[in-house]
């Protein structure tokens, strides 16, 4: 595991050559895809078999299943080394770009809700369901830094370093006892552009996630609300009950979640990665478990995730990592993976901003529909089509009018010859 080199994203030209030299597959690819991964080291076979279409155990002749599995692997290292490339030269090209900061943080602090709506086919921002303020929900493991990121965008933003902190930040995760509630950070204070949500760590019984992703995405989140589970032990119970008699009422009004960020720490995800240990593989198990829910997709655009603590890991490190979560979670490394270290430098302010670009664009897109208008287009349809049923009845009641009109009124009264038709009622033939 990396941790010999204390890296920052200021990072220097020599730096991003040295890591630039692939090292031995077997150390610089994700676990799952290492060669020795064919026996023992594989963590996820059943990915494997997605990537590259096999199937497992319906190879023929021994000599032929070396060979298949030569060949698969081969392209599966070219396919990674690729995508190891794209990803460490995306740092040199962040270094390149931080002269771009200042406008990038300018366009974020101009932002409001539904203004980043792309106006396909006439789409107005009436058309569209718009939040009073946007909001973004953090969630990650224990020790993930949810508070550490909100403090460090909300400095950022802020153009202030060295201003207070305002959520909470365990200094031992170990033994701090974390968020139990919901809280909501204005970003910047006081504005109503967009708020983080932050949130308590995730349960290790993913039904309980479910449950109360389920309620979040539903019902939207309130600041200062206790987030409980049924796993909590008495100790815990007990805890957050004092704190929740201490913090009176819910503030606030519940707020619709417009996307999610999930947290992960860097550190434990390689550790995950390299371990032979099953309980520590359970952390990235969980991340790929949590990071499908539905609940926290929208539509087909699933989470953006974080990567925390890389300032503690080598660089090569730091980029095995994001191309291994990509690989895990099916989504790209170098845009959709953001690695944000507990550094100052302008390279990750400036990650910071297309983190939150990210997340405000993929919020306005997904805005739901405003039932309370029409579309133009559905408008003037439905118009037309009461104009054309309305020219219908007309012409109808006009046919029928002009029928009566013209034709014969019925007699009022008939005069019978009754001497002609005597015979009929009689039965007597005169002639």
């Amino acid at each position: 595991m990396g941790g010999d080199r204390i890296f920052s994203n200021n990072l220097s030209s020599e730096d991003l050559d040295r890591e630039s030299e692939f090292p031995d597959p077997s150390l610089d690819l994700p676990t799952f895809l290492s060669e020795d991964g064919w026996g023992a080291k594989v963590e996820t076979e059943s990915v494997l078999n997605q990537e590259v279409g096999l199937l497992s155990g319906e190879f023929g002749e021994v000599g032929h299943q070396k060979s298949s599995k030569s060949v698969t692997f081969e392209a599966c290292q070219r396919r990674i080394r690729a995508i190891y490339a794209e990803v460490l030269g995306s740092y040199e090209e962040l270094q390149r770009r931080t002269g771009s900061l200042e406008e990038a943080k300018n366009r974020i602090l101009s932002y409001t809700p539904g203004s980043w709506i792309r106006k396909f086919g006439g789409s107005k921002l009436g058309d569209y369901h718009v939040p009073e303020i946007t909001s973004l929900l953090l969630v990650g493991p224990k020790g993930s830094g949810k508070s550490s990121l909100i403090n460090k965008i909300s400095r950022v933003l802020e153009n202030d370093k060295y201003a207070p902190e305002r959520a909470q930040v365990s200094y031992n995760s170990s033994a701090g006892e974390g968020t139990y509630f919901l809280q909501e950070y204005e970003i910047p204070r006081g504005s109503n552009s967009f708020c983080l949500y932050d949130t308590r760590c995730l349960s290790d019984d993913s039904s309980e996630n479910t449950k109360i992703f389920k309620q979040w995405m539903t019902k939207g989140v309130r600041n200062g609300e206790l987030v409980k589970r049924p796993s909590d032990g008495a100790i815990v119970k007990a805890t957050i009950k004092s704190k929740a008699r201490r913090s009176g009422n819910l503030s606030g009004k519940a707020r619709v979640v417009n996307f999610v960020v999930m947290v992960v720490n860097g550190l434990s995800v390689l550790e995950s990665m390299d371990s032979y240990d099953e309980g520590k593989k359970l952390y990235n198990q969980m991340i790929a478990k949590e990071f499908n829910n539905p609940y926290l997709s929208f539509k087909d655009d699933k989470p953006v995730v974080v990567v925390t603590h890389g300032d503690l890991l080598a660089l090569s490190d730091r980029v095995r990592v994001r191309v291994y979560l990509g690989e895990l979670l099916g989504i790209p490394p170098k845009t959709q993976v953001f690695d944000i270290a507990d550094c100052n430098d302008s390279a990750t302010e400036l990650t910071i901003a297309d983190l939150l670009c990210y997340c405000l664009e993929h919020a306005d897109k997904n805005l739901p529909p405003n039932a309370g208008k029409m579309h133009t287009t559905s408008l003037r349809a439905y118009l037309l089509l009461l104009m054309v049923l309305g020219i219908g009845i007309i012409f109808a009641w006009m046919q029928s009018g002009c029928f009566h009109r013209h034709s014969a009124p019925p007699p009022s009264h008939v005069a019978f010859d009754w001497h002609t038709i005597r015979h009929l009622w009689l039965g007597v033939d005169y002639d």
